[in-house]
């Protein structure tokens, strides 16, 4: 069973997520590329929050290829282009591990920028299930 890690002696995390995540042997792994907010007909919405909600649909169905769900995410790495944007990259994140069994750990940067202007997040997982 994948378990979260909550050492003592250190602050604990400051929002939906934990410090580390063990994974036993003989799980299988599934390693996301970076999801940008770009649905099926080639469309990027306005917002982080729309951005990030769309980015988690699409990792939603990479996992669902693989047999997984969110509750299989061990990790999250998101960037964001700008400190405005944390709160609704993470209000998306947090809906959508609302119905987790289990936090991952996570880690959230402020990046430059994508490759196209209008992107304002990415976000890849890495996810694991026996």
């Amino acid at each position: 069973m994948v378990s979260e890690l909550h050492p003592s002696g250190i602050a604990p995390p400051f929002a939906r997520y934990v410090h580390g995540v063990e994974i036993p042997a003989g799980h299988r792994l599934v390693a996301t590329s970076g999801q940008l907010a770009l649905d099926a007909a080639g469309q990027v919405p306005e917002g982080a929050e729309a951005q990030a909600q769309l980015c988690f649909a699409n990792i939603t169905a990479i996992l669902a290829a693989a047999d997984m769900t969110p509750s299989d995410t061990v990790r999250i790495n998101a960037f964001v282009t700008d400190r405005a944007h944390m709160a609704g990259y993470m209000g998306a994140r947090d809906a959508w591990l609302a119905e987790a069994t289990r936090l991952p750990a996570s880690t959230l940067v402020i990046v430059s920028g994508f490759t196209r202007p209008e992107f304002l997040v990415e976000v890849e997982v890495l996810a694991a299930a026996p």
